[in-house]
Protein backbone atom coordinates (compact mmCIF):
# COMPACT_ATOMS: atom_id res chain seq x y z
CA UNK A 1 0.00 0.00 0.00
CA UNK A 2 1.55 3.27 -1.46
CA UNK A 3 1.61 6.00 1.48
CA UNK A 4 -1.47 8.24 0.27
CA UNK A 5 -3.77 5.01 1.07
CA UNK A 6 -2.51 4.62 3.96
CA UNK A 7 -3.44 7.79 5.47
CA UNK A 8 -6.43 7.88 3.49
CA UNK A 9 -7.36 4.31 5.40
CA UNK A 10 -6.40 6.00 8.91
CA UNK A 11 -8.23 9.37 8.04
CA UNK A 12 -11.22 7.02 7.15
CA UNK A 13 -10.98 4.88 10.95
CA UNK A 14 -11.12 8.61 12.68
CA UNK A 15 -14.59 9.59 12.72
CA UNK A 16 -15.11 13.55 12.58
CA UNK A 17 -16.71 13.70 16.29
CA UNK A 18 -13.70 12.50 17.96
CA UNK A 19 -11.31 14.31 20.00
CA UNK A 20 -8.04 13.49 21.31
CA UNK A 21 -7.98 12.89 24.81
CA UNK A 22 -7.53 15.78 27.11
CA UNK A 23 -4.87 15.88 29.91
CA UNK A 24 -5.34 17.60 33.46
CA UNK A 25 -3.51 19.78 35.57
CA UNK A 26 -2.09 17.42 38.59
CA UNK A 27 -4.31 19.69 41.18
CA UNK A 28 -7.51 19.68 39.48
CA UNK A 29 -7.85 16.38 38.63
CA UNK A 30 -6.75 15.64 42.32
CA UNK A 31 -9.41 17.71 43.16
CA UNK A 32 -12.05 16.04 40.69
CA UNK A 33 -11.26 12.85 42.61
CA UNK A 34 -11.65 14.22 45.67
CA UNK A 35 -15.22 15.47 45.05
CA UNK A 36 -16.29 11.94 43.42
CA UNK A 37 -14.97 10.27 46.42
CA UNK A 38 -16.65 12.41 48.97
CA UNK A 39 -19.93 10.99 47.42
CA UNK A 40 -22.21 9.12 50.15
CA UNK A 41 -22.03 5.79 47.77
CA UNK A 42 -18.37 5.57 48.98
CA UNK A 43 -18.61 5.89 52.34
CA UNK A 44 -21.60 3.98 53.43
CA UNK A 45 -19.75 0.83 55.27
CA UNK A 46 -17.64 3.55 57.15
CA UNK A 47 -17.94 3.17 60.63
CA UNK A 48 -19.45 5.79 62.64
CA UNK A 49 -18.32 8.89 64.80
CA UNK A 50 -18.47 6.68 68.36
CA UNK A 51 -16.54 3.79 66.37
CA UNK A 52 -13.97 5.64 64.87
CA UNK A 53 -13.10 7.42 68.50
CA UNK A 54 -13.08 4.47 69.74
CA UNK A 55 -10.34 2.83 67.03
CA UNK A 56 -8.70 5.93 68.09
CA UNK A 57 -8.30 5.67 71.62
CA UNK A 58 -7.49 2.00 71.12
CA UNK A 59 -4.79 3.01 69.13
CA UNK A 60 -3.29 5.76 71.20
CA UNK A 61 -3.52 3.67 74.66
CA UNK A 62 -1.56 0.81 72.54
CA UNK A 63 1.26 3.06 71.53
CA UNK A 64 1.30 4.68 75.05
CA UNK A 65 1.85 1.21 76.75
CA UNK A 66 4.36 0.25 73.79
CA UNK A 67 6.56 3.39 74.88
CA UNK A 68 5.83 3.03 78.67
CA UNK A 69 6.95 -0.88 78.49
CA UNK A 70 10.37 0.62 76.45
CA UNK A 71 11.26 2.51 79.53
CA UNK A 72 10.23 0.85 81.95
CA UNK A 73 12.42 -1.97 83.93
CA UNK A 74 11.25 -5.53 83.05
CA UNK A 75 9.51 -4.64 79.94
CA UNK A 76 5.65 -5.47 80.05
CA UNK A 77 6.08 -7.69 82.79
CA UNK A 78 7.24 -4.68 84.65
CA UNK A 79 4.00 -2.28 83.92
CA UNK A 80 1.76 -5.90 85.17
CA UNK A 81 3.68 -5.41 88.16
CA UNK A 82 3.71 -1.76 88.44
CA UNK A 83 -0.09 -2.02 87.96
CA UNK A 84 -1.08 -4.68 90.50
CA UNK A 85 1.23 -2.64 92.82
CA UNK A 86 -1.41 0.85 92.20
CA UNK A 87 -4.46 -1.73 92.12
CA UNK A 88 -3.62 -3.43 95.76
CA UNK A 89 -2.69 0.13 97.22
CA UNK A 90 -6.23 1.73 95.87
CA UNK A 91 -7.85 -1.53 97.62
CA UNK A 92 -6.13 -0.94 100.90
CA UNK A 93 -7.35 2.50 101.57
CA UNK A 94 -10.55 1.98 100.07
CA UNK A 95 -10.66 -0.59 102.89
CA UNK A 96 -9.19 1.20 105.82
CA UNK A 97 -11.26 4.81 104.94
CA UNK A 98 -14.44 3.44 103.35
CA UNK A 99 -16.19 4.48 100.42
CA UNK A 100 -15.69 8.25 99.57
CA UNK A 101 -18.70 10.42 100.04
CA UNK A 102 -19.06 13.47 97.21
CA UNK A 103 -21.88 14.73 98.89
CA UNK A 104 -21.99 16.69 101.78
CA UNK A 105 -24.97 15.86 103.93
CA UNK A 106 -27.48 18.63 105.69
CA UNK A 107 -26.15 19.99 109.23
CA UNK A 108 -29.36 19.11 110.55
CA UNK A 109 -28.24 15.23 109.88
CA UNK A 110 -27.03 14.85 113.67
CA UNK A 111 -30.99 14.00 114.44
CA UNK A 112 -32.69 14.41 111.27
CA UNK A 113 -36.66 14.86 111.60
CA UNK A 114 -37.08 12.30 114.86
CA UNK A 115 -37.50 13.84 118.52
CA UNK A 116 -36.06 10.88 120.21
CA UNK A 117 -34.84 10.44 123.68
CA UNK A 118 -31.34 10.47 124.89
CA UNK A 119 -32.46 7.34 126.42
CA UNK A 120 -34.07 5.64 123.19
CA UNK A 121 -30.51 6.45 121.21
CA UNK A 122 -28.46 5.10 123.94
CA UNK A 123 -30.79 1.69 123.52
CA UNK A 124 -30.56 1.89 119.60
CA UNK A 125 -26.83 2.41 119.91
CA UNK A 126 -26.56 -0.89 121.94
CA UNK A 127 -28.49 -2.94 119.56
CA UNK A 128 -25.81 -1.54 116.90
CA UNK A 129 -23.27 -2.75 119.13
CA UNK A 130 -24.19 -5.90 119.88
CA UNK A 131 -24.11 -6.94 116.58
CA UNK A 132 -20.78 -5.54 115.89
CA UNK A 133 -22.45 -2.16 113.27
CA UNK A 134 -20.01 -0.19 115.24
CA UNK A 135 -20.44 3.24 112.73
CA UNK A 136 -24.58 3.41 113.14
CA UNK A 137 -23.65 2.89 117.11
CA UNK A 138 -21.33 5.47 117.15
CA UNK A 139 -23.88 7.77 115.66
CA UNK A 140 -26.52 6.74 117.81
CA UNK A 141 -24.01 7.34 121.03
CA UNK A 142 -23.07 10.61 119.66
CA UNK A 143 -26.71 11.35 119.36
CA UNK A 144 -27.35 10.56 123.00
CA UNK A 145 -24.71 12.60 124.27
CA UNK A 146 -26.30 15.90 122.72
CA UNK A 147 -29.72 14.91 123.53
CA UNK A 148 -28.52 14.19 127.17
CA UNK A 149 -27.17 17.97 127.72
CA UNK A 150 -30.08 19.24 126.22
CA UNK A 151 -32.30 17.61 128.84
CA UNK A 152 -30.29 18.41 131.23
CA UNK A 153 -30.71 22.11 129.89
CA UNK A 154 -26.72 22.38 129.23
CA UNK A 155 -27.75 23.31 125.82
CA UNK A 156 -30.72 24.95 124.57
CA UNK A 157 -32.39 22.50 121.62
CA UNK A 158 -31.98 23.99 118.15
CA UNK A 159 -32.87 22.19 115.17
CA UNK A 160 -30.12 21.92 112.59
CA UNK A 161 -27.10 21.80 114.93
CA UNK A 162 -23.97 20.03 114.31
CA UNK A 163 -21.99 17.63 116.53
CA UNK A 164 -19.36 20.26 116.32
CA UNK A 165 -21.74 23.58 117.52
CA UNK A 166 -22.60 20.99 120.02
CA UNK A 167 -19.25 19.83 121.36
CA UNK A 168 -18.16 23.81 121.06
CA UNK A 169 -21.07 25.24 123.25
CA UNK A 170 -20.84 22.44 125.89
CA UNK A 171 -16.93 22.95 126.31
CA UNK A 172 -17.66 26.39 127.72
CA UNK A 173 -19.98 24.62 130.77
CA UNK A 174 -17.79 21.49 130.53
CA UNK A 175 -14.20 23.13 130.75
CA UNK A 176 -13.28 19.40 131.90
CA UNK A 177 -14.84 17.51 128.71
CA UNK A 178 -13.87 19.90 125.87
CA UNK A 179 -11.21 17.95 124.28
CA UNK A 180 -12.93 14.38 124.60
CA UNK A 181 -16.48 16.50 123.45
CA UNK A 182 -14.63 17.90 120.65
CA UNK A 183 -13.05 14.55 119.84
CA UNK A 184 -16.37 13.01 119.76
CA UNK A 185 -17.67 15.38 117.39
CA UNK A 186 -14.81 14.71 114.93
CA UNK A 187 -15.65 10.99 115.23
CA UNK A 188 -19.28 11.39 114.34
CA UNK A 189 -18.14 13.69 111.23
CA UNK A 190 -15.42 11.14 110.01
CA UNK A 191 -18.00 8.46 109.97
CA UNK A 192 -21.19 10.37 108.92
CA UNK A 193 -19.80 12.65 106.27
CA UNK A 194 -16.15 11.35 105.31
CA UNK A 195 -16.71 7.71 105.06
CA UNK A 196 -15.10 6.24 107.57
CA UNK A 197 -15.86 2.87 109.32
CA UNK A 198 -16.29 3.29 113.07
CA UNK A 199 -14.47 0.42 115.42
CA UNK A 200 -15.35 -1.18 118.64
CA UNK A 201 -12.46 1.12 120.47
CA UNK A 202 -14.48 4.13 119.28
CA UNK A 203 -18.01 3.33 120.28
CA UNK A 204 -16.34 2.11 123.86
CA UNK A 205 -14.61 5.63 124.17
CA UNK A 206 -17.53 7.57 123.23
CA UNK A 207 -20.15 5.20 125.56
CA UNK A 208 -17.35 6.09 128.36
CA UNK A 209 -17.97 9.86 127.96
CA UNK A 210 -21.53 9.57 127.60
CA UNK A 211 -22.05 7.85 131.08
CA UNK A 212 -19.65 10.66 132.82
CA UNK A 213 -21.60 13.29 131.02
CA UNK A 214 -24.38 12.29 132.31
CA UNK A 215 -23.23 13.06 135.91
CA UNK A 216 -21.02 15.96 135.24
CA UNK A 217 -21.74 19.24 137.07
CA UNK A 218 -21.53 22.29 134.59
CA UNK A 219 -18.99 25.27 136.03
CA UNK A 220 -21.24 28.54 136.69
CA UNK A 221 -20.86 31.49 134.46
CA UNK A 222 -17.17 32.84 135.20
CA UNK A 223 -15.98 30.58 137.43
CA UNK A 224 -12.61 28.82 136.96
CA UNK A 225 -12.41 25.87 134.83
CA UNK A 226 -10.73 24.16 137.61
CA UNK A 227 -13.80 24.05 139.30
CA UNK A 228 -15.58 21.68 137.27
CA UNK A 229 -16.12 17.81 138.71
CA UNK A 230 -16.80 15.24 137.26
Amino acid sequence: MSGAGAVTSVRRLISADDTPPVELPRVPAREAAEDELSKPMYHENDPNLLQRALDRFWEWLGSLFETVAAGAPGGPLGIVLLVLIVVGLAATLWWRLGTPRRTVRTADALFGSSARTADAYRTTAETHADSGRWTEALQDRMRAVVRTLEERALLDPRPGRTADEAAAEAGRSLPRYADRLSAAARAFDDVTYGGRRADEQAYATLRTLDLELMDAKPVPAGASAQGAGA
